[in-house]
């Protein structure tokens, strides 16, 4: 009963501990000037793929370098999916905020 506690309070905390993904996402629906359409699609994936990422980096079987390689080849995947749905212009600013946001990102991140 008590490690039942301790998950449910785990999983409450964890959309919150997560406040610079919430602000990028807000960041690329402005910028993308994403339409209704395109910001519920862009939701379900990021969902998607958050929990598919989540999972892989809780999975202790896995070293960190296949961690690591795995976790690329799902943005990369996510990123394909999003293009299916983004116009070309949106496309080109998308890869224009995640080369910006990479050249920013502290190293060993």
């Amino acid at each position: 009963m008590i490690a039942g506690v301790a998950f449910a309070q785990e999983q409450k905390e964890a959309p919150e501990a997560k406040p610079d993904k919430v602000e990028w996402e807000k960041k690329i629906k402005a910028e993308l000037n994403l339409t209704s359409e395109q910001t519920v699609k862009y939701d379900a994936l990021s969902k998607e793929y958050s929990e598919k990422i989540d999972a892989l980096m809780k999975d202790a079987s896995l070293t960190k370098e296949v961690q690591k390689e795995r976790k690329m080849e799902l943005k990369k995947e996510k990123q394909s999916k999003l293009f299916e749905f983004f116009t070309p212009e949106q496309q080109t600013k998308y890869t224009e905020m995640m080369e910006k946001k990479k050249a920013t990102k502290p190293a060993g991140s």
